[in-house]
């Protein structure tokens, strides 16, 4: 499955030395976008390949979500023939995406100034657990450490019993930064001709997401209240006649018709809904009468009504669900495609739409070192030279 790139990204080649999530996930916006994602892999693979259920070991579900339309190149970076493809392929390239520390890029000979003096005008981009200017730089970073870290995790349950949400979110959250930061990068350079070092650190990137809502009171100096956000301790599901729903008022008008829709006008002037500032002092009351209020109708009772009223709800779609969610299902969410290796395959497909150059998946998740060969075969190597270098294990072919 190969076809030609239409994004807005086609013609931009871009080397990723990125494993695990947070990389692997830019890259593959990327590559949606229409870049050339050459990704560089150990004689191992990436970790990524084996998170998950596979039924091939290295093609896990983990793996498949993340790691389309790259060509695999698997190098022992550690050899100086493996290093010598390294430093031939970067001056063709445009961008170079890496979550390895910057001391161990230091240490392969692959620093930015290193990158920088084979190709002048490349962007360089890394993403790093803690930003390379405070004491945490060396430090290795996963999820779990970087919402902790963060506050998110006292944000979540309390400060005594801090809880972690059940979802990679720092690494899904850093490689969405690091996509913007790519683009934000080419785009200068498309006006000044100049490439330039682009560092994304995981906890500034999560503290800074979650300061929108959670700085509250500390907002102000000297501080006028305690930190977050009243109302989102509220985020709970609503109990109705026959199961759940997230109903969510949200305006001034939302409030005031949806007592009105239910019966209860009274609680307009009771509960101050009417006005942002009462209803904020008294969120606490407004939620308490939403709920029990919710027990009094079943589930499509409350569709049909929400719907009339045009108040913000849905019903709860359960994780086994998901494929078969109404919207989901209409829009073509998750396509299936038939991989060489892995049968048929289910991908959530790229959800951001471009009206004139629009994203497409135009490569199948490759097998480590499925494209070691052609690679090389680009840059000049013979048959016998890759031949030499498998021998050697400087590199390695599916």
């Amino acid at each position: 499955m190969t076809v030609a790139a239409t994004g807005p990204l086609a013609g931009i080649r871009i080397l990723d030395l990125t494993a695990v999530v947070l990389g692997p996930f830019a890259t593959q916006t990327l590559g949606d976008w229409g870049a050339e994602v050459i990704k560089v892999e150990n004689l191992d693979g990436d970790l990524a390949r084996n998170s998950g259920l596979f039924r091939n070991k290295g093609m896990a579900s983990v793996f498949l979500q993340i790691n389309r339309n790259k060509r695999s190149v698997a190098l022992d970076l550690k050899q100086p023939a493996a290093k010598e493809v390294l430093r031939r392929l970067i001056p063709s390239i445009d961008v170079l995406v890496t979550n390895i520390r910057p001391a161990g890029m230091d240490r392969l000979g692959f620093g930015y100034e290193a990158c920088r003096a084979l190709n002048p005008k490349l962007v360089f981009a890394v993403a790093t657990g803690f930003g390379q200017d405070g004491p945490h730089k060396a430090r290795p970073a996963f999820d779990e450490i970087i919402q902790a870290a963060s506050g998110f995790a006292s944000s979540m349950g309390t400060d005594d019993e801090p809880a972690f949400v059940p979802s990679l979110l720092a690494d899904k959250l850093t490689g969405m930064a690091l996509v913007q930061a790519v683009c934000a990068a080419l785009f200068h350079r498309e006006r000044s001709g100049e490439g330039q070092l682009v560092e994304v650190p995981m906890l500034e990137t999560l503290t800074a997401f979650n300061s929108v809502d959670m700085l509250g009171g500390m907002s102000f100096e000297p501080v006028l209240g305690p930190p977050g956000y009243k109302r989102l301790k509220h985020r709970k599901p609503a109990q109705t006649k026959d199961g759940w729903l997230t109903m969510l008022p949200y305006s001034t008008a939302n409030w005031c018709r949806f007592f009105e829709a239910v019966g209860h006008p009274e609680l307009i002037a009771e509960l101050g809904v009417q006005d942002p500032v009462k209803r904020g002092q008294n969120i606490d009351q407004v939620y308490a009468a939403m709920r029990e209020i919710s027990k009094t109708r079943t589930n499509a009772e409350w569709e049909e009504l929400l719907l009339s009223i045009d108040v913000p709800h849905t019903t709860f779609t359960r994780q086994t669900e998901v494929t078969e969610q109404p919207h989901l299902k209409a829009v073509g969410m998750f396509p299936l495609s038939e991989h060489p290796t892995e049968g048929t395959v289910r991908v959530a497909r790229p959800p951001t739409k471009f009206a004139s150059t629009p994203a497409s998946i135009r490569r199948h998740v490759p097998r480590l070192g499925e494209h070691t060969a052609e690679v090389l075969g680009e840059l000049g190597y013979s048959a016998a030279e890759i031949a030499a270098l498998v021998d050697a294990r400087a590199a390695k072919t599916a």
